[in-house]
């Protein structure tokens, strides 16, 4: 049973919305337990606008750069952007951390490009919480993209590698 707030307890959750924003978090989750018949629960999320947008190789950008001077319609802008996440390979991130592409420094990564894999090969770890937690390949076939850098900081969601 929750009881009514209490100073102390508006303080706590002012902290936590602070902690949120100084943190760059975007959901915090609090279950404070003061007795067997007291408890507090708090959860305070925010939403961002995540973009998603692909990063053309630098040479095909310098070969159109002729042809870009000519104004794009808003028809053709979506098109023009690919969605790595709505690629039906994608393999997407199931939480929030820091992904590692190999087990540990100096060590041989996971996956390559062109690289085979089977279903429930590790193609890499995403460490949350001081957990490490090693994503396995949801299907068998070829690694056609990685889209993370190592040690890059993932969204629940992310698009992380895409398998054909």
């Amino acid at each position: 049973m929750t009881k009514k707030p209490n100073e102390n307890d508006v303080v706590f959750i002012q902290a936590l919305a602070e902690l949120l924003s100084a943190q760059d978090l975007t959901e915090i989750e609090v279950n404070r337990l003061y007795g067997e018949d007291n408890s507090l629960n708090v959860r305070i999320s925010k939403t961002q606008n995540v973009v998603h947008m692909a990063a053309a190789p630098a040479a095909p950008l310098a070969a159109a750069a002729p042809a870009a001077a000519a104004p794009a319609t808003p028809a053709e802008a979506p098109a023009a952007i690919e969605d790595p996440a709505a690629h039906p390979g994608a393999v997407t991130s199931p939480m929030v951390g820091t992904v590692y592409l190999q087990a540990e420094p100096g060590s041989p990564p996971f996956i390559t490009v062109g690289a085979k894999v089977s279903e429930g090969d590790t193609i890499l770890i995403i460490e949350a919480m001081k957990t490490m937690n090693q994503i396995p390949a949801p299907k068998a076939g070829t690694v056609t993209r990685i889209l993370v850098e190592d040690s890059a900081a993932v969204e629940f969601g992310s698009p992380l590698v895409i398998i054909e």
